[in-house]
């Protein structure tokens, strides 16, 4: 069997404090195979960096996937050059650097782990998730795999819900990022696929949605845009979730939710 922890998107350097403390423990206990986090937010709550990259890898993550914040922070050229475990939505223009997918060798197991981004409510017009992962898809046919995981990053639960259908069987686990909140939805489809509309988030348990609360309250109040702060200590919250495949059909087991919180001083 094949155990893959997935944790959702990871929010500044409350976010980031929060993985040291808890993947090191978490990892030995489990005894998961691969940990995958969404760390579009990681630096700052916007983008990623080289430095916040090399600290959650140096906690025990092994890949990292991303999103619209993809090239939000400076030097992304260095990121995405193949140096760094890390994927951008593959359905990004393919002008942009780095790759949607990537095939992982680990324990002479084959892992696909493809990065997808929505178009519904979203602030830019990418190209197709749904044609892009058929493309994706079909360059593996003829490859032995153990699993092949899907990060949708998408605002619109019915966006991720028609993924899943789409997807139901032909991959081993669909998992929605985006909107910071666990949803109640985790589940393993008739056709194997494992499945949940949003991982939820690692960051402030006692902002919204990551950010501290006092400018977001003053935005709804005032209806004018205050900066967004997010703060380095604190309550955090960690949001995973832990997938069980069989690796002969790639078809998943088990999905379990993981929600942890912690103080970060």
């Amino acid at each position: 069997m094949l155990k893959i922890i997935f944790i959702g998107d990871i929010s500044g350097k409350l976010g980031r404090e929060a993985i040291k403390k808890i993947v090191p423990k978490l990892k030995k206990q489990s005894k998961a195979d691969l940990i995958i986090a969404n760390g579009e937010n990681m630096a700052h709550g916007v983008g990623v960096t080289k430095s916040t990259l090399e600290e959650i890898l140096e906690a025990g993550v092994d890949y990292i996937t991303t999103g619209d914040h993809s090239f939000d922070a400076n030097a992304i050229e260095d990121i995405y050059n193949g140096q760094f475990p890390i994927i951008r939505p593959a359905n990004f223009p393919p002008s942009n650097p780095g790759s949607g997918f990537i095939l992982i060798e680990k324990n002479k197991k084959k892992i696909l782990l493809v990065n997808l981004i929505g178009r519904v409510f979203m602030r830019s017009d990418y190209d197709c998730p749904f044609r892009e992962i058929d493309k994706i898809l079909a360059m593996f046919t003829k490859k032995n795999l153990s699993a092949i995981i899907v990060d949708i990053h998408a605002e619109a639960t019915s966006e991720k819900i028609a993924f899943k259908h789409y997807l139901d069987g032909r991959v081993s686990a669909v998992l929605g990022t985006h909107t910071h909140v666990m949803t109640a939805d985790s589940q393993i489809t008739d056709r194997k696929t494992a499945f949940i509309s949003d991982v939820g988030m690692t960051g402030s348990a006692d902002g919204i949605i990551g950010v501290d609360k006092e400018n977001i309250l003053k935005n709804f109040l005032d209806q004018r845009k205050y900066k967004h702060t997010i703060s380095k200590k604190g309550r955090a919250i960690f949001n995973a979730v832990e997938i069980t495949i069989n690796e002969k059909n790639k078809k998943a087991i088990k999905i379990k939710p993981i929600i942890k919180f912690i103080d970060i001083k």
